[in-house]
């Protein structure tokens, strides 16, 4: 089995800090001539070990996945967390899965990594059992923006109070959703301007409004203007549980029921509205399409 060098983590959000990690992990993999696998956990541990307290996932596993690889990992390996993996010991954590199954000679984790039954062994116990074995771990250390250091918490806290450049600035990325295209009430069709309608792979989404937006559709951009909210003109308070996600796309007249799609946050416009009238709705519109278009 060919050697390999390894990261170890949820990765939600793919952040500068975790990027600054698998770069590493890139690099020397390329440098000894070792595979560069990247080993993350689904579900995310905390619905497990703490559903109380666990907080919705910035990404999906799906986008998870495609940002590790669009780095330079050559796998990305999803380890299912049930009971018995939250249960493993560091040691047969090493000797199982790093070892036997890996052939890893090289690690790579944050500061703040965690493993083990409990996550009660950290960085620096993974870096004794590593010597035990002969495998070199490396801590990376944390990254920090404005003496905060960069997290998954940090970033979802903008994201829902919609503070979109905030999180991108952390991400190393413009903030974005991935998403499958669903059938919708078709409201916009009849306003003229038809929408794809989106179900988020994710949980956290930014607030209610009207955004400008960057869509990417089979490796091709478009852009587009967003809106996030309950429709107010169109249904009594209370109608949608749920705010509904709907982007329209300039020039696009392709049907992509069941497509994926990314779309990219450049800014907000402006909050959600009710309008008294439907020209009054229309003559918006065509104010928040020539916004985003600008």
């Amino acid at each position: 089995m060919k050697k390999s060098v390894v990261t170890i983590g949820v990765f939600d959000g793919v952040h500068i800090g975790h990027q600054a990690v698998i770069k590493k992990v890139v690099m020397r993999s390329r440098a000894i001539g070792a595979r560069a696998i990247a080993i993350t956990f689904d579900p995310h541990p905390m619905k497990l070990l703490s559903a109380s307290h666990f907080v919705p996932s910035l990404i999906s596993l799906k986008h998870r996945v495609r940002l590790i690889k669009g780095i330079g990992i050559d796998s990305v390996v999803v380890l299912k967390f049930d009971r018995k993996m939250a249960g493993i010991s560091p040691e047969k954590f090493v000797k199982d899965i790093l070892i036997k199954r890996f052939n890893a000679k090289e690690v790579f984790v944050g500061e703040d990594f965690h493993f083990g039954a409990g996550a009660e062994a950290d960085a620096n116990i993974l870096k004794e059992i590593g010597r035990a074995y002969a495998i070199k771990v490396n801590i990376v250390k944390d990254i920090k923006k404005g003496g905060t250091v960069v997290s998954s918490s940090i970033i979802r806290q903008f994201v829902v109070r919609g503070e979109i450049d905030m999180a991108s600035g952390l991400l190393g990325r413009p903030y974005s959703i991935l998403g499958t295209v669903v059938g919708g009430a078709k409201l916009a069709r009849v306003l003229g301007y038809p929408t794809a309608n989106l179900n988020p792979h994710h949980e956290a989404v930014p607030p209610s409004g009207v955004y400008a937006v960057k869509v990417i559709f089979n490796k091709k951009t478009f852009k587009g203007v967003m809106n996030i909210g309950v429709r107010p003109t169109f249904y009594d308070h209370g109608h949608d549980k749920e705010p509904a996600i709907e982007v329209h796309i300039f020039g696009f007249h392709s049907r992509i029921y069941g497509k994926d799609l990314e779309v990219f946050f450049i800014r907000k416009i402006r909050d959600e509205k009710k309008f008294k009238t439907m020209d009054e709705l229309i003559a918006q519109i065509k104010k928040d399409v020539k916004s985003s278009k600008s």
